[in-house]
């Protein structure tokens, strides 16, 4: 069962499609202190970032690519000063680059690959059957609080114009 709205979301470390090791908690608002004072966190002024936590089950499927261009068609609303993007798989690094490159994706392509589908279980949404994610969505706040969700099997693609409107409204 998926992390539901209101539950504060299952920190991870991961690598990306360059082999950057990308933390979630690098986006969390920094809580008061010298940290803050100092600026730290992604966000800058230790505002953090809302993050748009996207699980989907492989690169180079139809539905997948479909939505991950979709994505990178309208990349400002989802990578910028206040908002983050992070796309995960089952895949490993190295495929996750190639599929980056060929499609020209330009945000972090995270690998789930080894301990096979952790982060995908810790979040709810690993097919054990299948051996993959499924189509799960989370919009985190600053803090990393679960603001918004949906989850869909693998055939069916999400709309990106909802998360602008779980975005919208926090």
């Amino acid at each position: 069962m998926a992390i539901e709205v209101g539950a504060l979301a299952p920190d991870f470390e991961l690598k990306d499609n360059h082999g950057r090791t990308v933390r979630l908690s690098d986006f969390r608002a920094a809580e008061g202190g010298a940290e803050a004072e100092a600026g730290g966190g992604a966000g800058g002024a230790g505002g953090g970032k809302n993050v748009v936590l996207l699980f989907y089950p492989f690169a180079f499927t139809g539905v997948c690519t479909g939505e991950l261009c979709a994505l990178r068609d309208a990349l400002p609303s989802f990578v910028n000063d206040d908002t983050q993007l992070l796309a995960v798989s089952n895949d490993s690094i190295h495929t996750l680059r190639v599929f980056a490159e060929q499609e020209g994706l330009d945000y972090p392509l995270l690998s789930d690959f080894w301990p096979h589908g952790e982060i995908s279980r810790a979040y709810g949404v690993f097919d054990e059957e299948k051996g993959c994610a499924v189509r799960g969505t989370f919009i985190l706040d600053k803090r990393g609080v679960v603001r918004w969700t949906v989850v869909n099997g693998l055939p069916d693609a999400r709309d990106l114009n909802d998360y602008i409107k779980a975005l919208g409204a926090l």
